[in-house]
């Protein structure tokens, strides 16, 4: 196994074992103790690992059957970037809103630079938008909803 095949390996274990199924044993595996994730969605537009951690508990909790699909991965280097979809049902708290019971698909993408085995820095951007649209906590604007048409 190559190191790039080894490095895309690391990421879809992270996003079957931890984002998918909560193992959070898996996260303190394979983020490095120095890890930073950079997202427009987290507080300040970084997290450490514990924040991250905090962040994906708080998703499971509030969409306990919530799921990332990685559609295409692609890897170079250090460097491992997939698209992927992720789908889900609105059954807990969420940022302070009650359950809508409402379902969300929303696509996204995501970078990580892997060394020795762990994730040092991850680059994310999701639609989360689109997600709160989609639970119908954020209204669409009239003038955009025929659009989707």
């Amino acid at each position: 196994m190559t190191r790039t095949d080894e490095n895309k390996a690391v990421v879809q274990r992270l996003i079957a074992e931890f984002v998918n199924e909560g193992d959070e044993s898996t996260a303190d595996e394979l983020l490095a103790p120095d890890y930073v994730r950079y997202d427009p969605d987290a507080p300040g537009g970084v997290q450490g690992p514990d924040e991250f951690i905090e962040m994906m508990s708080m998703f499971q909790s509030a969409f306990p059957d919530g799921e990332v699909t990685i559609e295409e991965i692609i890897a170079e280097d250090d460097l491992v970037v997939f698209r992927g979809v992720e789908r889900g049902t609105h059954e807990g708290a969420f940022m302070g809103h009650e359950p809508t019971g409402e379902t969300f698909e929303i696509t996204g993408l995501a970078m990580h630079r892997v060394e020795d085995g762990v994730i040092k820095e991850t680059w994310a951007n999701w639609d989360m938008l689109g997600m709160l649209q989609q639970l119908g906590i954020v209204p669409i604007p009239d003038e955009l909803a025929g659009m989707a048409e």
